[in-house]
């Protein structure tokens, strides 16, 4: 989620890339049509989460972030933390959102389930938006008109695109590069061009179709590495920069040995030396319900292929 500019001759895909994407939209989707069925109510979000990220690994990829899992009116963010309880619930419309890398080459896709099946129209909104948007890629297309296909969608069938979210471009280790894809008319007349990978990820929602941050944070980044004091901060550092690099890590990952004490003074200092970025929950306002649909593309040889 680190955010730099690309340059046109960024925008060129070796056959190793090429492979490395193929190879991780594979993983990705085995993972999400595995898993999809199996997620039902009274499932802790931490057993979903850390089985996601497990078979991850056993199909030959890796975590690009830490499975997101957010529910109802939380748009974006949510991992369950070491000792989260929380279950799944009969009436919860849950995103799961996950991302898979081979080399730093990263695959990112998101569904969303309605278990009461009262939000049907909400979910079909994001979907039939991606569907839409997809149908419509090629080389040269601008990425305002990407977004205005997302926006008569999710706006056709009643409700908001959430303005302040979008899909992405994909970088080497980076999720997020400096480069969105729209999900309204932004005005954006930038277009497509051969060697692009990104991801297209509308949100639909029946609240105010704009996020805000939340108080709860267990996703990080790394800006920084430096010297700590404390030697547990120092122990995190040396395996998230040996790791993750500059991909999103959850606390879970690094600190799960540590008591809460200590878990607290090592990322109190962390942050305050600015050696960590945070991602907070992202969400819409109170008693609103959010859905999420995205895949990931790349652009090869003026061909549109979706990863996912």
């Amino acid at each position: 989620m680190v955010e730099e500019e690309l340059r046109e001759e960024d925008f060129k895909l070796s056959e190793e890339e090429i492979k490395d994407y193929s190879k991780a939209g594979k993983i990705l989707k085995q993972l999400m049509d595995s898993w999809k069925p199996k997620i039902k109510p009274g499932m802790k979000l931490l057993e979903i989460a850390e089985g996601m990220e497990k078979e991850i690994i056993d199909l030959g990829g890796k975590p690009a972030f830490p499975v997101n899992l957010s529910r109802n009116n939380f748009a974006a963010h949510y991992t369950p933390k070491i000792d989260d309880e929380t279950v799944v619930e009969e009436k919860d419309v849950l995103k799961v959102d996950a991302g898979v890398h081979v080399n730093g080459r990263i695959a990112d896709s998101a569904f969303t389930l309605d278990f009461s099946g009262e939000q049907g129209k909400l979910l079909e909104a994001s979907q039939e938006a991606l569907n839409n948007a997809l149908s419509v890629l090629k080389p040269g297309l601008m990425l305002r008109e990407i977004g205005l296909e997302i926006q008569k969608t999710i706006e056709g069938k009643g409700f908001k695109p959430v303005k302040n979210l979008s899909g992405h471009f994909l970088g080497d280790y980076l999720v997020h590069t400096g480069l969105s894809i729209p999900n309204y008319d932004n005005k954006d007349e930038m277009v497509l061009e051969d060697g692009m990978v990104f991801a297209i990820e509308p949100f639909a929602s029946n609240g105010d179709g704009m996020v805000r941050n939340g108080n709860i944070i267990e996703i990080y980044q790394l800006i920084q590495a430096r010297n700590c004091r404390n030697q547990d901060a120092k122990k995190i550092i040396e395996r998230v920069a040996e790791e993750f690099m500059t991909l999103p890590f959850a606390e879970r990952w690094v600190a799960k040995e540590l008591s809460l004490v200590r878990r607290r003074l090592a990322f109190k200092e962390l942050l305050e030396r600015e050696i960590l970025r945070t991602h907070p929950v992202l969400k819409d306002k109170e008693g609103s319900i959010v859905s999420q649909a995205e895949t990931s593309v790349m652009i090869v040889d003026e061909e549109v292929i979706v990863l996912v």
